[in-house]
């Protein structure tokens, strides 16, 4: 016997739905009522398998007036394959904001999707990359999906992909694929075994291994940090691999991509339009100048592709306020001053280093070495007495180089600070200053170099009045409710002042300390362990943590410790907690530097204020001009060798301005073209290709069908207090279910209270409740569950007949569920989806003769409430008579359900128009008979 899908069965004595994917020898269910993960397959050849209809309501079992409202908002809000214009929104764990709506329209107007999401830091970049992943599966238009990204970001993926969206991905990185491929068949790929994959791109672009991936990679696949696989005459080796792969993936017209960068212009044309071809090959041609009249076909074309938004476009969109923290900058910058201890030594130091870079002796790459070693040390000196004392005493990674290339490769890694994507760490090793055989003396240079090393442990503690100053500048934050993240550039700094801050701060005040040598998969599990210990908690890091984890439910401020050499790093440490979902309204931010201190000095003044008064002015972060390394080299070369100190205390050299100035004049040119560019980037393609009303009127159609955030509110708190639960808004929902039955708590999984709101961001302590919570689920699974059942504790019962002055005539009113087949038919293949929708129908008189209410006024009779009393047999024999009836009214009922099919085709057709450009075609058709779930009756009072 072979069933549709869609229809009901009996087995086991309960009632289910057929789901897709179901054949003859065997059929997949899942309860009537119940949730994706109850699905199950059954064995026709060992179990008895019926076709079944719901029963209509018994008479008998009368409610009242919240019956209905309780069943329907039950019933959508457990539908997980929704009929609505979206077919993924039911399984999302997450309710996207209005704005983030805007991408996946776009995505379902291509074919094949070719995307490029732009938006600005932490607006949401993941999780509308995410919903057009999940939406293509959903709608069975795709059956794999893969996500390149740097290493440091594949967890964040995988979870994000888990917990928000029901996607379980394998990750595969260097140190996972092995295992992975031990479970795969004999010449079978780990790529077509897994139908889910986090890849670290750096892992799967070498040449050993992208070919397989070519040929055997998902039809879905979203690319994180794409501006790193562009094309650029400057490439490096691994991003020539990263572009060769990515451009090898989108010569296949049949992949669906979806891109994802927060840079997407790195102030290079021909990078930038190497990043478009990825879309659409003929972008490569377009005009350097997109502004104009002559190129508005330009910009036109490109906006359907593109999207490019800062928060100033969408904090308020489609009438929905979306709350992102303010930024409290602390004005001025807080500075610090060197001891008379440190100054003596820092002069040393420098003293040291001059003379290092001027000696002439050696080739070209002797220079460089000495040159890398130099800069390490005044990197070093300028984060801690710590970090000073390491790099004296360590071998200068540069020194082991074989040429000038090499040695430069290797001292801009480790003492620059580079945005590497082809390195899966930041570097935060210490690095060295010992050049060994180098020097011209290497016995003497190493006892200098370990006197000096000796000289700054002397400086630890009191002697060091940057830790001095940055402990009060903690205990302020702490002290006004601010629980802080301190950036440091090494290892050994971040170990230092964690260690004195233990000793400086209170007990209660809880001290965490993550560095590079905590692998990735630890670093989230210590933050989780350090939000539980205390409420009051300081995390210094360094920038292994700049990126790949958000940390804006656990802190809320920032205080750079070190600066960094490129502004871009001051950006990501600072959207680990200014981002969506930040509970608190206020995030404060501190960059520290010393004021006489020239090595802070230089850097704050060529490169950080310039990027901060560019971000403060355009409302968003831009790219750091690509030449930035070399001009802070220039000056520091300036710096260094120019000419000699008349003092010897003397650390700007006579000149020195005038020297730095065309540098710095340079710069600010390239700065101010990036900025001009990028202001009028924004402004073309913040959401140029979709009407505000487009997007509302597939939202608003979205929300009606499996409910919106106020609904599952409502049903939420309406639905415990109900049950004998007790609710308190304050801020929050406070809600104890102690008194509630016994198979409900089993079922939410809570025995007693919890907060909870419904809306993100939440603060410490309280659930926030989606759709898919467990306690959301359980509470609309157990109401529906007991309606069906009968059950004498149900509270949402299948009739009920009430008096109220609110109608003229007797009025009746059935809750119905359609449930249809989405059939997309093409040469190759027909695929068949189920979809479920609740649907209030109504008539005024008698059943012989229905006057059937307009759509419009049918959901005001589910606020009705009595104005008199009903007498149960009187109820009763209403009911019964329009049981006794339902053959005639049952015409109407599949007549509506057909005609609900045909609004869903074109919805379907509407939102997904490119379906149809490849030969797809979209049928859907109505599962008769239809479900009565619930008979409900007003009556006028006379």
């Amino acid at each position: 016997m072979s069933f549709a899908v869609g229809t009901l069965v009996n087995v086991r004595g309960r009632e289910w739905v057929v789901l897709p994917g179901t054949k003859e020898e065997l059929v997949l269910v899942r309860p009537l009522g119940g949730t994706d993960d109850e699905s199950t397959g059954i064995l026709p050849s060992l179990e008895k398998i019926t076709h079944a209809q719901l029963e209509l309501p018994d008479p008998a079992e009368i409610g009242d007036y919240r019956s209905c409202k309780l069943l329907r908002e039950a019933l959508r809000i457990g539908f997980r394959s929704s009929a609505g214009p979206f077919r993924s929104f039911g399984k999302l764990a997450v309710e996207p904001r209005p704005y983030q709506i805007v991408p996946l329209l776009m995505a379902l107007k291509l074919d094949p999707v070719r995307l490029l999401i732009a938006d600005d830091v932490g607006i949401g970049k993941t999780i509308e990359a995410a919903m057009v992943a999940r939406e293509l599966l959903d709608r069975g238009e795709i059956k794999r999906i893969a996500v390149l990204c740097p290493p440091q970001l594949a967890e964040q993926w995988q979870n994000e992909l888990r917990d928000k969206f029901n996607i379980d991905a394998e990750l595969v990185l260097t140190n996972t694929a092995g295992r992975l491929e031990r479970h795969c068949s004999l010449g079978e790929s780990l790529f077509a075994h897994y139908p889910y994959v986090v890849v670290s791109t750096d892992f799967i672009k070498s040449d050993r291994r992208r070919d397989e991936f070519l040929r055997t990679c998902p039809e879905f696949v979203i690319v994180d940090e794409a501006h790193s696989c562009a094309y650029s005459s400057a490439s490096n080796k691994g991003q020539h691999q990263r572009h060769q792969l990515v451009s090898g993936l989108s010569e296949n017209s049949n992949r669906h991509m979806v891109f994802v960068t927060a840079t997407p212009h790195s102030g290079k044309e021909d990078t930038f339009r190497s990043l478009l071809s990825f879309l659409n090959a003929k972008f490569s041609d377009l005009p350097d100048d997109l502004t104009g009249k002559e190129n508005e076909h330009h910009r036109r074309e490109l906006a359907q592709y593109f999207i490019q938004r800062q928060r100033g476009n969408i904090k308020q969109y489609l009438g929905e306020n979306t709350r992102f923290p303010e930024r409290e900058l602390i004005d001025p910058d807080p500075t610090y001053t060197l001891s008379q201890a440190y100054r003596s030594f820092f002069y040393k130091v420098l003293a040291y280093a001059r003379e290092t870079v001027s000696d002439p002796s050696g080739m070209n790459f002797h220079q460089r070495v000495r040159w890398w070693s130099v800069l390490a040390l005044l990197r070093s000196l300028a984060s801690s007495p710590a970090a000073a004392a390491a790099t004296l005493r360590n071998r200068a990674a540069s020194a082991d180089s074989e040429t000038t290339e090499e040695a430069d490769d290797l001292g801009k890694r480790t003492v620059l600070d580079l945005v590497n994507h082809d390195t899966s760490e930041v570097m935060d090793v210490v690095p060295g200053s010992d050049i060994g055989e180098l020097a011209a003396d290497e016995h003497k240079n190493r006892k200098r170099l370990l006197a000096l090393a000796k000289e700054a442990e002397t400086l630890l503690g009191e002697n060091d009045y940057k830790l001095s100053g940055a402990i009060d500048i903690i205990k302020k934050m702490l002290g006004d409710g601010f629980n802080p993240i301190i950036f440091c550039r090494f290892i050994p700094t971040v170990e230092y002042l964690a260690d004195e801050l233990r000793k400086a701060l209170p007990s209660s005040v809880e001290i965490a300390a993550i560095t590079g040598n905590i692998p990735p998969s630890e670093r989230e599990s210590r933050i989780q362990e350090l939000e539980k210990k205390n409420k009051k908690r300081v995390l210094v890091s360094t920038d292994a943590l700049s990126e790949g984890i958000n940390l804006q439910m656990y802190f809320n401020a920032v205080l750079h410790y070190d600066l960094s050499w490129n502004p871009t790093r001051h950006e990501q440490r600072e959207g680990r907690v200014d981002r969506f979902g930040q509970p608190c309204d206020t995030v404060r931010i501190a960059t520290y530097y010393g004021v006489d201190n020239q090595i802070d000095g230089i850097v704050l003044d060529v490169l950080i204020r310039k990027h901060q008064n560019i971000r403060n002015s355009l409302g968003i972060s831009i790219p750091v001009p690509a030449n930035s390394d070399q001009v802070i080299e220039a000056i520091f070369e300036g710096l260094l060798l120019r000419s000699k100190p008349e003092k010897s205390d003397q650390l700007l050299l006579p000149g020195f301005e005038e020297f730095m100035k065309p540098h710095k004049d340079e710069l600010y040119r390239q700065y101010d073209d990036l900025f001009n560019r990028e202001k009028i980037s924004r402004s073309l393609f913040a959401q140029q290709t979709l009407k505000v009303d487009q997007v509302m009127r597939e939202l608003q159609q979205a929300r009606d069908s499996i409910g919106s955030k106020d609904d599952i509110t409502r049903f939420v708190e309406t639905g415990f207090k109900a049950l004998g639960g007790f609710v308190e808004k304050n801020g929050h929902y406070s809600f104890d279910v102690s008194e509630t039955p016994q198979a409900l708590r089993d079922v939410i999984g809570v025995q007693q209270k919890f907060k909870a709101q419904f809306d993100q961001p939440v603060k410490e302590g309280v659930t926030y409740l989606n759709r898919t919570h467990p306690i959301v689920e359980g509470l609309a699974t157990y109401l529906f569950d007991t309606a069906i059942e009968a059950d004498e504790n149900s509270i949402a019962k299948r009739c009920g007949v009430i008096r109220t002055r609110q109608v003229e005539r007797r009025t009746t009113l059935f809750l119905t569920r359609f449930r249809f087949h989405i059939l997309n038919k093409s040469t190759k293949e027909e695929t068949v989806l189920l979809a479920e929708d609740a649907s209030i129908l109504a008539f005024r008189g008698s059943p012989g003769n229905a006057e059937w209410i307009e759509d419009d006024h049918i959901d005001q009779l589910l606020e009705l409430q009595p104005d008199a009393n009903t007498l149960p047999d009187q109820a009763s024999n209403h009911l019964q008579q329009v049981i006794q009836e339902y053959e005639n009214l049952k015409p109407h009922l599949e007549q509506a359900a057909s005609e609900h099919s045909k609004q869903l085709l074109q919805s379907h057709i509407r939102v997904r128009s490119a379906a149809h450009l490849k030969g797809v075609k979209t049928y859907i058709e109505p599962v008769l008979p239809v479900d009565v779930l619930g008979i409900y009756i007003y009556l006028p009072i006379n």
